[in-house]
């Protein structure tokens, strides 16, 4: 869907509602700023406003393809790409993942276009804002309108950090009170979340890095430190991610020797009873030798009562051994 507005200080806003290319290039003529936002695109649509614009089919291409955000600069325009990310149910499992869509914003000297292959909650929430008059949009030009829109996109960054927050806070108290396969898995999930978010957030950094220092010809002098503002926010969530990153990996690095803390006080029990039975056994064995009719066989075979001495003196054995184990804190 296509829809374009102009507007301007004076505070006044004229609406096309018509998406053919008449009607796009006599909006980009107009005088004042002209907003063009593309969004649930519909094959055709995203070429028919590059032609209008003059925008390269290789903005095209890279919004439409999953490519890492970036920056670029042409002749007419400045080009910036980001993600816009949440944390969603995922395709292949109901646990939540983190999804992204690429946002292209392209503006000029008196025009942005933005340009999103499904609808971005960000996009509509300035054109909204424009909409209503907000006079800040109306007055600093195209080169605010794109920073508002890329600050209000990493805005919701903090969002899914947020999300990831609460799920490492569940699993720290989970990993000291069970090892059950489920704890490993929410650990891994988290772990897989940060290290997608990563590759959105990082990229994202170094595109508005770009902005920031006021490279491109079509970021005013007076618009840097919005660029910056937004370019500071990147910096605070890359860092969050690594300090995420470091908490998943150390309630794994806990979960790993409670597994192993546990095995080892199994592996203990089972030495202990293995060293019980083992003179036991060696008892057992030697009065197995039941060799009948031998001047030099075991007197006690023939006693009445050898049996249950024998077996009382095996539970004494193991008597002693149990409470030996026990004074040495191995049970």
């Amino acid at each position: 869907m296509i829809r374009s507005i102009v507007f301007g200080a004076d505070r006044e806003l004229v609406t096309y509602d018509d998406d053919g290319p008449e009607a796009l290039r006599a909006a980009k003529a107009a005088t004042g700023t002209t907003w063009v936002r593309v969004t649930d695109a519909a094959p055709g649509e995203f070429e028919r406003v590059a032609d209008a614009f003059g925008i390269h089919p290789l903005v095209v291409e890279d919004v439409r393809g999953d490519v890492r955000a970036k920056t670029e600069e042409f002749g007419e325009y400045t080009f910036t790409l980001v993600k816009d990310a949440e944390l969603r149910k995922g395709e292949q499992t109901f646990d939540e993942e983190v999804r992204s869509e690429p946002v292209g914003v392209v503006f000029g000297d008196d025009w942005v276009v933005t340009l999103s292959p499904v609808r971005a909650e960000a996009v509509e929430r300035i054109w909204e804002a424009v909409d209503r008059g907000d006079e800040r949009l109306l007055e600093r030009g195209p080169d605010f309108t794109a920073a508002r829109v890329v600050d209000v996109l990493v805005d919701e960054y903090f969002e899914i950090l947020d999300g990831i927050e609460t799920q490492i806070e569940v699993i720290e108290e989970a990993v000291t009170e069970s090892t059950g396969i489920e704890t490993l898995e929410a650990i891994n999930a988290v772990r897989r979340d940060l290290l997608a978010f990563r590759k959105i957030a990082w990229p994202a950094r170094e595109a508005t890095n770009v902005l920031s220092r006021g490279d491109p010809r079509y970021v005013r002098p007076e618009t840097e430190k919005y660029w910056r503002n937004v370019h500071d926010h990147l910096i605070q969530v890359v860092d969050l991610i690594e300090t995420y990153r470091d908490l998943a990996r150390g309630a794994r690095d806990i979960y790993l020797n409670t597994v192993s803390q546990s095995t080892n006080e199994v592996m203990k029990v089972l030495t202990v009873i293995a060293t019980v039975f083992l003179p036991l056994t060696f008892v057992v064995g030697v009065y197995g030798m039941n060799f009948a009719g031998s001047p030099y066989n075991m007197p006690e075979l023939g006693w009445t009562f050898g049996y249950p001495a024998v077996m009382l003196g095996m539970l004494g054995v193991a008597a002693v051994m149990l409470l030996h184990f026990r004074r040495q804190g191995y049970l």
